[in-house]
């Protein structure tokens, strides 16, 4: 550890740096970080790229007297580092360890949790408004990435900020990048503003002058307000962030921290809101980040000399099948189209946007137009998949509903990172899906076992016509538990029996699958022989499946990696109370609250989802 960042305990420690001791410090941090991740993963790049930023914001601000609020929260670690938990920070993201993003339980600095973008305009002016209602002092300060800003919501609070005029500042921080480059009008809109700063030097050499004249300076420098808005006009086009009302500061080097010191000062003494454009490199500091930053914003252990990744699979990944089975596809069919919201790569949808650049739409971060923009290329017989996180989709929840599927549109959704997706915790779990989506009429949900059930189910869902489908599957490697011929083909709405037992039956879906045969092989050590279902279509479920399992077993499990609530087993116990069911039937899913990070191994154990408890559980109710 660095001789500076040793020496530091808490804030307190931090204040009585000067500038060239923050300096040496951020070359510390850098390394201090990259020394850690490397070991526990984590969001590597945009951390290296908001060092001087977070220590100028310190410098500046009286934390938590101040409010800082951080966008995504996936670059809090400088932040978690120099406000008391730097001894805990080898814990980053492990089990009972700090997490990776803002947590109040975890310090008081951390004021705002959050997990997913664009929020943090909005939660700022909500502190500011509470802090003038109070009639207190404090400032409110909201870091937020130019890639969160391609969001509505981020664009809503600004207007709302503007409209008021309310004291808050709004630092972006513009690293030309979100997960994936930036796309879309406001990135092209910065990139005139990072190459045309001659504007900002100039207006600021003007008003200095005019100032300077004696008696008149100042009358002159008033009536000039009205040239200098066409100068600005003319060498900065649109001035959107003026036009909403903010004031301006910027562009700002992100890495000069005397410049970022100077420039926060500034933005105190300002009335109303204000907005620092700073530039910062995403990975600074460390060369493989700094040239593929996409492929360390989340990464899992590495080498630090290579940066080459510790983990090693042979296993395809979901998201790789899904990029790979749709290139296979839109071959044939032309009419096949794909999008994402920010995240190519993470999805798998590289591969088409290579291949198909013409049929490929990044929306930016804005899932609910992505929703619709699929409802719209479906309406007129294009073939839409929209790639996205679990998680995520639960932002565009109404345009699902409203937009797909009252109008019966065959948009197909491709729902990555399904169930628990381990260290990002909370915010980052897919275990709602199936809770927000299963009740929604003339929807179709299935979730695969494996790779080959997987690239059937995109075969499947590109000939379907008569409404909306989704494809649940988890994160990371498939697994491959098929055994069937070629001609293998997914019957609507007809789940399979992989095991044919007795007394107990086993209904799962997607990769409790994979668990559910690892646990029939326990049991058949100790010659129980229990029936095993793959469920495969959550919506329309499998009613004849699932009534000659009830008709044959005493006890009936349901096995799923959601939410118990408005789950999986939520639909089969429908099923069968309306049937009127005897036996005894078990739910294991998430249970009602939210699930922290760590290892998905160490939680499906804490959750009694794991094989060994499961085959427990079954032991005892034959016991």
């Amino acid at each position: 550890m660095g001789e500076i960042l040793n020496k530091l305990k808490d804030l307190e420690d931090f204040k009585k740096l000067d500038v060239n001791e923050l300096n040496y410090l951020s070359t510390e941090i850098r390394q201090f970080i990259i020394e850690n991740v490397s070991k526990t993963g984590g969001h590597l790049a945009s951390n290296l790229g908001v060092v001087e930023l977070t220590l100028a914001v310190h410098k500046v601000f009286n934390s938590p007297y101040d409010k800082i609020i951080w966008d995504v929260g996936h670059q809090c670690y400088v932040h978690k580092i120099i406000t008391g938990r730097k001894d805990d920070f080898h814990t980053l993201r492990q089990f009972k360890g700090i997490s990776g993003f803002p947590k109040k339980c975890e310090s008081p600095h951390d004021i705002f949790e959050t997990g997913h973008s664009s929020t943090s305009i909005s939660a700022g002016l909500g502190y500011a408004l509470a802090r003038d209602l109070k009639g207190e002092k404090n400032e409110v300060i909201s870091i937020i990435g130019d890639g969160a800003m391609t969001a509505g919501m981020a664009f809503e609070a600004l207007n709302q900020i503007g409209d008021i005029g309310t004291k808050q500042i709004v630092i972006l921080n513009d690293n030309e990048m979100s997960i994936s480059e930036n796309v879309g009008g406001l990135s092209k809109y910065l990139n005139e503003i990072r190459t045309a700063p001659t504007y900002f030097r100039m207006k600021e050499d003007v008003e200095s002058f005019l100032n300077k004249i004696p008696a008149i300076g100042r009358i002159v420098s008033k009536t000039a307000e009205r040239a200098k808005d066409s100068v600005k006009y003319f060498l900065v086009p649109g001035m959107l962030f003026e036009d909403l009302g903010f004031k301006y500061l910027g562009p700002i080097d992100g890495h000069n921290i005397k410049e970022l010191i100077n420039i926060l000062e500034i933005a105190k003494k300002v009335q109303g809101p204000t907005l620092i454009h700073i530039i910062t490199k995403k990975g600074k500091g460390y060369k493989p980040a700094e040239d593929n930053p996409n492929k360390y914003h989340g990464t899992s252990s590495f080498n630090i000399e290579t940066g080459q990744s510790i983990i090693k699979t042979d296993k395809p990944k979901y998201s790789n099948i899904l990029g790979k089975t749709l290139c296979n596809i839109g071959e044939k069919d032309s009419r096949i189209v794909a999008i994402t919201a920010a995240m190519p790569s993470g999805t798998g949808l590289d591969k088409f946007k290579d291949k198909f650049s013409e049929r490929f739409f990044d929306v930016g971060i804005a899932e609910q137009h992505g929703v619709t923009l699929a409802a719209g290329l479906a309406a007129e017989g294009l073939k839409p998949y929209f790639a996205v996180y679990s998680t995520f989709l639960q932002r565009g929840y109404d345009q699902v509903l409203h937009d797909v599927c009252i109008q019966k549109l065959p948009v197909v959704f491709a729902l990555d990172r399904a169930g628990l997706v381990g260290d990002d915790g909370e915010t980052h779990h897919g275990v709602f899906d199936l809770s927000y989506l299963s009740h929604i009429p003339n929807i179709t949900i299935m979730a695969p076992k494996d790779e080959y059930e997987f690239v059937e189910m995109i075969k499947f869902s590109s000939k379907y016509e008569e409404g909306p489908i989704v494809i649940r599957y988890p994160r990371g490697s498939a697994c491959n538990l098929s055994n069937v011929s070629d001609n293998y083909v997914i019957d609507y709405g007809v789940g399979e029996i992989i095991n044919q037992g007795n007394k107990i039956a086993i209904i799962a879906i997607g990769k409790m699958v994979e668990y559910g045969s690892q646990i029939m092989k326990k049991l058949e050590e100790k010659n129980i022989n229990i029936t095993l279902i793959n469920g495969r279509f959550i919506k329309p479920i499998d009613e004849k499946l699932i009534l000659d399992a009830a008709a044959n077993h005493n006890i009936i499990i349901t096995y799923e990696d959601n939410s118990i609530i408005g789950g999986f087993g939520s639909i089969v116990n429908d099923t069968l109370l309306k049937n009127h069911y005897k036996g005894e039937v078990i739910n294991i899913g998430i249970p009602d609250h939210f699930i922290e990070h760590g290892k998905t191994e160490i939680l499906y154990e804490k959750y009694n989802m794991d094989v060994d408890s499961m085959v427990k559980l079954i032991c005892n109710k034959l016991s």
